[in-house]
């Protein structure tokens, strides 16, 4: 199609690993417009993201909770200024990957001549886009992957991969060697991650079942642990490691540069359903993921080799179930490595 955009601003205000499951669709505005300046909009957490990922030739962090619930004169003076650098970029196309009502208005009021936005039910204030044609409905059932890839049909954007990939950058891989190190892990000790927070507390299978895990881990696979922590976990590490077994390595300050090269070390990365999992499976480490529900959902790790842990509750998964599920993947990955070794 003609239609050739050269100063594009993407809003991307999602969650860490709402920002994971775009980068397919980032990459493929990428592709197509491979001459266009892109900005793309995101908050800090995302940002170090989106910056690993080459696809932003400028980003603008934006942080989207501050401007929508701080004090109502402190955030008027936020949007204000926000609008005014995004009026000055003078971007001749818009694309709101989420659609909320404040994103889409803040798209409206950029000034650019062509807006797509996504058309989410009760979400959205979509008759500020004008795109023509206009993208499909969103539908919630339908994976995030997916839903940020329907947007971009009316681009003649179809058939892309959708596999989120991420790169790990040089420094931030010297430094979790030397961390690494000071640990006295070995070149070719098979590493396996444990997650054991979530950003909602109905998400967290118990502790003692982590531990119970890394227990079984270490026996039975004669692998390496390593436990990871965020910023609402910190408080709880000391107790961790009184209860983790002896030899388990603990992660928790990390930057997020820094455990996405962490995670690309690991064998296996296993966790509860939030950000950190899909981290792991755009730098190709396989998953086991822990859900509090029946079923898989719409926002699962994108890729095959990843296994997805769910029952009526959190409570009722048994350790014998995500400890199968582990082994699996690294009897794999040691089959793997014997065969390419075979191979040289």
């Amino acid at each position: 199609m003609a239609f050739d955009p050269r100063n594009i601003l993407v809003i991307d205000f999602g969650q860490l690993g709402d920002v994971v499951m775009s980068l397919p669709a980032l990459r493929a505005l990428r592709e197509r417009f491979p001459h266009a300046q892109i900005t793309i909009a995101v908050g800090k957490p995302g940002k170090e993201l989106i910056s690993l990922s080459g696809y932003a030739n400028e980003i603008l962090e934006v942080d989207r909770v501050a401007l929508r619930d701080g004090p109502t004169l402190i955030s008027l003076g936020r949007i204000i200024k926000l609008v005014s650098e995004v009026r000055k970029a003078k971007f001749d196309f818009v694309i709101d990957l989420h659609s909320y009502y404040e994103t889409n208005v803040l798209g409206f009021l950029s000034g650019a001549p062509h807006r797509l936005f996504s058309r989410r039910s009760n979400r959205s204030l979509d008759f500020l886009a004008n795109f023509k044609p206009q993208p499909v409905k969103e539908v919630e059932t339908t994976h995030l992957v997916d839903r940020y890839l329907d947007l971009l049909k009316p681009l003649g954007i179809e058939n892309v991969s959708k596999t989120p990939t991420l790169r790990t950058g040089a420094s931030d891989d010297v430094a979790v060697e030397a961390l690494l190190k000071k640990e006295k892990a070995q070149t070719r000790e098979l590493l396996v991650g444990l997650f054991p927070g979530a950003g909602n507390a109905l998400r967290l299978w118990p502790l003692e079942r982590f531990v119970e895990l890394a227990d079984h881990l270490i026996r039975n696979d004669k692998v390496r642990v390593i436990v990871f922590t965020g910023p609402e976990e910190r408080g709880m590490v000391p107790q961790m490691r009184k209860v983790f077994p002896a030899g388990t390595i603990f992660f928790d300050r990390l930057t997020i540069p820094q455990l996405v090269s962490a995670q690309a070390r690991l064998t296996v990365f296993i966790s509860n359903d939030t950000g950190p999992a899909h981290i792991a499976a755009a730098v190709g480490t396989p998953v086991v993921m822990i859900m509090d529900r029946p079923d898989p959902h719409c926002f699962t790790p994108a890729g095959d080799s990843n296994r997805l842990i769910f029952g009526p509750t959190i409570m009722e998964i048994p350790v014998a179930q995500v400890y199968r599920a582990a082994h699996e993947l690294i009897a794999l990955s040691r089959t793997d490595t014997l065969f390419r070794a075979e191979q040289v």
